[in-house]
């Protein structure tokens, strides 16, 4: 590959990421002014790992988490937004959604040259199999994001998919707890009353 069709390649990459931008998200801003995009949501999680680096457990690389949030949602620029919550969970974890996935995760990081074709799929193949401490780290934060942003909506997508608090700690909870347990903890003290 010569120089100029390196730089072709990663040019048409971060093009095509772009259209993250494009990409509405069930969950609203803060504020609950508006849907959030999955382009602010993958920025705002990156935010999160820098801001929330100590609750990670010893050893995990935070630059490798951030990295992990950055490119996790990519997939949504062919998929879309899957909540969790959506068709009482089942939507976001069904097999067509995963091959879907997977497909897209092919065609755009297939975009890049080879070796970071390579290795950023590497990263998303680490987040989504969450085994790491890394990635189950970067999960948790990405489960976690949504909860704060409904709970200072008012609800927000709690109340558009009549989610229980039963459902939030087996859908989010536990994802959460894996890699961030005193944050789940903290996050789930301030959620109960909500659900009273």
């Amino acid at each position: 590959m010569t120089p100029d069709d390196r730089l072709a390649a990663q040019f048409a990459f971060l093009n095509e990421a772009d259209r993250l931008k494009s990409v509405l998200r069930a969950t609203t801003l803060c504020d609950g002014s508006r849907r959030e995009n999955s382009g602010e949501h993958s920025w705002h999680l990156a935010l999160y790992a820098l801001t929330l680096a100590d609750q990670a457990e010893p050893g995990v690389d935070i630059t490798r988490v951030i990295q992990m949030l950055l490119l996790h949602d990519l997939v949504e620029i062919d998929v879309g937004d899957v909540p969790i919550h959506s068709a009482n969970g089942k939507a976001h974890a069904s097999t067509e959604t995963q091959e879907a996935e997977q497909r897209a995760a092919d065609r755009i990081f297939g975009l890049l040259p080879p070796d970071l074709a390579t290795r950023f799929r590497a990263l998303w193949d680490e987040f989504e199999a969450a085994e790491t401490p890394d990635a189950r780290f970067a999960k948790s934060l990405d489960r976690v994001q949504p909860v704060m942003a409904n709970l200072q909506s008012g609800g927000g997508t709690w109340i558009t998919y009549n989610v229980t608090l039963d459902q939030l700690d087996t859908r989010v909870g536990s994802k959460v707890a894996r890699g961030a347990p005193a944050l789940w903890d903290w996050v789930r003290a301030k959620v109960a009353p909500f659900f009273a």
